[in-house]
């Protein structure tokens, strides 16, 4: 019997879809995905979260250039558990929005990005890509980032700026949804990510287009009445897919495969874990499998019993028992 040291978890799906969460730290997560008081024993989220996900799309990174000691840990801490783990990583805001993005629209003229900004955010990426673990570079843009002729003009400079990383582009105003765009993108292989997302105004709604290599599906939730009016940014997030409006984008999410050569699908409703319910209830839709879920996620939300089953504690004959599909 192998030990937790030795298993190599086998991909998820011969199309290579890696099914995720954005992000991984979350304080409401407590109790809910990991057990209560983990980190008081000195166990790393990742080493938990790396037995039932092989990929994370990485938040930290869109708020501050990563610190290449952390990212270096973070693939010590998964190398153990996962060996097929990789890393997403949001691109440092400073490059895709204004810096009173909250106030005022986000162009091209009002991004300010400085060489210190460029440098560091290099080194946080490189400490991961040197390792093989980074999957792709996510470049966020907001909803007011339209398709002009100088936010075109800028996106490819930006592109080429980093064009080392294999690079993922979101933009969420839906004029940039046209030909042009995807022909661009598909030329200097760039993957376009498809969200779903409240559709209000001109926000971009559902699609799956491959452009690249990579294909990239992130799904926000559909939290209308919150997802602009909310004291708290967190409450947006608060949005529970339900199984129907899952299997919408199980039928994208296995076009998208058939077309890229690793699909990465990541949940961003991350309000009291329902992320981790969603994104484990769409691995079991794609691989067709039941599956291991953590025993107080299916205690919150007791409809994962349908498809998984509860992992056993953290001991070594436990952890050989967490087969991934």
């Amino acid at each position: 019997m192998e030990s937790s040291a030795q298993l190599r978890v086998p991909q998820l799906h011969a199309r290579n879809v890696r099914i995720g969460t954005a992000g991984w730290s979350y304080k409401d997560w407590d109790g809910i995905f990991y057990p209560s008081g983990m980190q008081r024993r000195k166990q790393h989220p990742l080493e938990y979260l790396a037995r039932f996900f092989d990929t994370t799309e990485i938040n930290t990174s869109f708020y501050g250039p990563l610190k290449p000691e952390l990212a270096k840990l973070w693939c010590r801490k998964v190398e153990p558990v996962n060996k097929n783990f990789v890393f997403t990583a949001k691109l440092y805001r400073a490059f895709t929005h204004s810096p009173m993005s909250l106030m005022e629209p986000t162009s091209a003229a009002s991004i300010r990005p400085t060489d210190e900004d460029e440098t560091r955010t290099r080194e946080g990426l490189d400490a991961i890509a040197n390792e093989g673990r980074l999957g792709a570079l996510l470049i966020q843009f907001p909803v007011s980032f339209k398709n002009t002729s100088l936010n075109r003009e800028y996106l490819e400079r930006l592109l080429r700026q980093f064009i080392e990383y294999p690079r993922v582009v979101e933009v969420r105003h839906s004029s940039w949804n046209d030909a042009e765009t995807l022909a661009s993108f598909t030329q200097k292989n760039v993957g376009f990510c498809n969200i779903d997302q409240p559709v209000l105004g001109r926000s971009l709604a559902p699609t799956q287009h491959v452009t690249g290599t990579i294909g990239y599906i992130r799904l926000h939730g559909r939290n209308y009445e919150q997802w602009f009016d909310s004291d708290n940014r967190n409450d947006r997030y608060n949005y529970l897919y339900s199984r129907q409006e899952l299997d919408g984008w199980r039928e994208r999410i296995e076009s998208v495969a058939e077309r890229a050569q690793t699909t990465y699908v990541i949940t961003n409703n991350h309000f009291e874990s329902k992320a981790g319910v969603n994104a484990l209830e769409l691995k079991a839709m794609i691989s067709g499998k039941r599956i291991l879920a953590p025993p107080t996620l299916i205690q919150k939300y007791p409809e994962l019993r349908k498809i998984a089953d509860p992992a056993i504690a953290d001991t070594g004959e436990a952890d050989s028992l967490l087969q991934f599909p």
